[in-house]
């Protein structure tokens, strides 16, 4: 059988395909960041309880905010799944039924993950010798669910791996063919304890300039969480850029000057975080990162677009114009994030007057 014929026809769009574009990457991004500190922490506290003697005071500050990033990180998640699904529903519906038993078992997972990470959080001083096993579930159930997200996004873009279902009909294909598949979930991962440690000396830098003097002493350790995690993920990176097609990784077109573009820029700012971090600069660290992340969206977007493109381009897309849907998200969408900021704007000022 030819792949390119197991390929669905797509659903018409009610504005310019520049218009999902656009919101995709914008929320992915904002999606993108707590999700690597929700998984970074999850990460990060495991690590201390399974090999520091002490439990650091560090984990059970992540103990009281592991289960809001959770929350932040399902709610930043819709939007852009559903962008993603408007412009490529036609891969991704398909992708998701192939793996369905594992895509349907992410909200079990996440389910566990919660309640895990609300036990953490409200028995931590009183778990004893339990901290390993209840921080090692949650990064374990989160790393789970991860690793489903990227097996998923993996097989929408290989249609050639569609024909193996019909050996596998069970719902349970993996697309472990994919070269590219655990360097690309490992960058994830890396990146995330990355930015989680990172956090953490923001939070750290945070306090100190409150007139904390012990959250000062507590920079150095995380940022060696962000600086170890980065230099990691030069080399996972690098694995993971290798395993692309050779038509991605050579530039041609407008497409890879962009793609090229972008990967600089992003290796670049990464760099140059990397830099600050090891001097301890966390805030000018922070805005390099800033930087290097939303390089490398682009550039995840570039190359989910190139890898398509002998199949299929946004561009086809037909539009049946209906403007009104559109207006009304981004009213509710903009009404969302500020009563985000409004929310965080409350609780900060409470949390100082419970410190004084």
């Amino acid at each position: 059988m030819i792949p390119t014929q197991l390929v669905p026809t797509p659903d018409l769009l009610q504005v310019p395909w520049g218009w999902f574009q656009l919101l995709l990457s914008t929320t992915f991004l904002l999606h993108l960041l707590v999700m690597n500190i929700m998984l970074g922490w999850a990460i990060i506290t495991f690590c201390n309880h399974a090999f520091k003697k002490s439990i650091p005071a560090e984990s059970q500050l992540i103990s009281q905010k592991l289960p809001f990033t959770i929350a932040f990180t399902v709610n930043f998640g819709v939007a852009p799944l559903l962008f993603l699904q408007v412009l490529y529903g036609h891969f991704m519906y398909t992708s998701s039924v192939l793996m369905a038993v594992f895509w349907l078992s992410i909200v079990a997972l996440l389910i566990l993950a919660y309640y895990a990470a609300y036990i953490y959080y409200l028995q931590f001083s009183k778990l004893s010798g339990l901290h390993t096993l209840i921080s090692g579930m949650i990064a374990l159930f989160l790393l789970t669910i991860a690793f489903f997200f990227t097996n998923n996004l993996s097989l929408m873009v290989n249609p050639e791996s569609w024909v193996r279902y019909f050996d596998h009909p069970q719902g349970m294909l993996l697309n472990f063919a994919d070269s590219t598949l655990l360097p690309r979930f490992l960058h994830s991962v890396f990146a995330s304890v990355a930015v989680g440690g990172l956090t953490l000396g923001l939070y750290h830098d945070w306090q100190s300039r409150q007139g904390n003097q012990a959250a000062a002493a507590r920079i150095p350790s995380a940022m060696n969480w962000f600086v170890y995690a980065t230099i990691g993920n030069f080399g996972v990176g690098t694995w993971y850029f290798g395993g692309l097609p050779v038509t991605i990784r050579t530039v041609t077109g407008v497409a890879g000057a962009f793609l090229l573009g972008f990967l600089l820029a992003g290796i670049t700012a990464a760099i140059l975080s990397l830099i600050y971090g090891l001097q301890h600069r966390v805030r000018h660290a922070a805005g390099a990162i800033l930087v290097a992340i939303t390089c490398m969206t682009g550039v995840r977007e570039l190359v989910r677009r190139q890898t398509l493109a002998p199949l299929f381009s946004t561009s086809d897309l037909k539009v049946a114009p209906q403007y009104s849907p559109m207006i009304l998200f981004l009213l509710l969408f903009a009404a969302g994030l500020y009563l985000v900021w409004y929310m965080i704007k409350l609780v900060l000022p409470a949390k100082k007057e419970v410190q004084s």
